[in-house]
């Protein structure tokens, strides 16, 4: 089974509560994060991976209003988080998406995961090097590569972030990478600071079709270029 476990919390450090912040009169940021998934052709489950803490009850009880399936575990030690999940539903590839990813592309989530399927690596990401925009950030990984890592690793940086064991340990994992011809990486909506959340607030509420491609955000950047200062201090 092919599953996208999506990472969020409410604790973030330079943004508190982000994970819960209203985008549009009757959705949150989780609400965005999920219904662009939805759009993937490839995948055939969506769980949100949240922390087991008091503070998080909160998106717990959210996501159960909206029937979205939910899994609780560590708050520090989410490598552990993501393999426990991915364990419990006996999943064997895994998509991972943060929650800082409103406006994640599901056209551009699918050519990952086709990247990994067609060539049979242990893990693919668009990241490595960055040629999408940022708050596009798409990770596909097997479940026996998660259980290596979750096995051997013992630092708490690569236990915090889940993916760096296997970059990290290229003889370790065969590894690829999706790139694109234009690189946009200049372009950024990732969920960091206030100001993001004001630029997918205005993103959200100015394109009305569904799903949010990445174009779609480009060409309304292109037609309104004050956008891009509204987080540019951060990029």
């Amino acid at each position: 089974m092919i599953t996208c476990i999506i990472q969020a919390r409410m604790g973030s450090t330079r943004l508190p509560g982000k994970t819960m912040e209203k985008i549009t009169k009757d959705k949150r940021v989780i609400d965005f994060v999920v219904e662009q998934l939805k759009f993937s052709k490839i995948i055939e489950k969506i769980i949100v991976a949240i922390p087991d803490s008091i503070e998080d009850d909160v998106t717990y009880n959210h996501l159960l209003s909206k029937k979205i399936q939910t899994y609780r575990g560590s708050l520090k030690n989410v490598l552990d988080r993501y393999y426990q999940c991915a364990k419990n539903i006996s999943s064997s590839v895994i998509v991972r998406v943060t929650a800082d990813c409103p406006l994640i592309d599901p056209e551009i989530v699918d050519k990952v995961i086709t990247k990994f399927i067609k060539n049979k690596f242990d893990y693919v990401s668009n990241t490595h090097p960055r040629t999408f925009p940022y708050g596009t950030e798409t990770e596909v990984f097997s479940f026996n590569a998660l259980e290596k890592a979750w096995n051997e690793t013992r630092n708490d940086f690569d236990r915090e972030h889940v993916t760096p064991y296997f970059y990290k340990n290229p003889n370790k994992f065969s590894i690829g990478n999706v790139i694109q011809e234009k690189n946009q990486s200049n372009y950024r909506w990732t969920i960091d600071y206030n100001e993001d959340i004001e630029l997918v607030k205005y993103i959200a509420n100015n394109i009305i079709k569904k799903p949010i491609l990445t174009n779609d955000i480009i060409n309304l950047i292109i037609k309104n270029p004050n956008l891009l200062k509204r987080n540019e201090s951060h990029n």
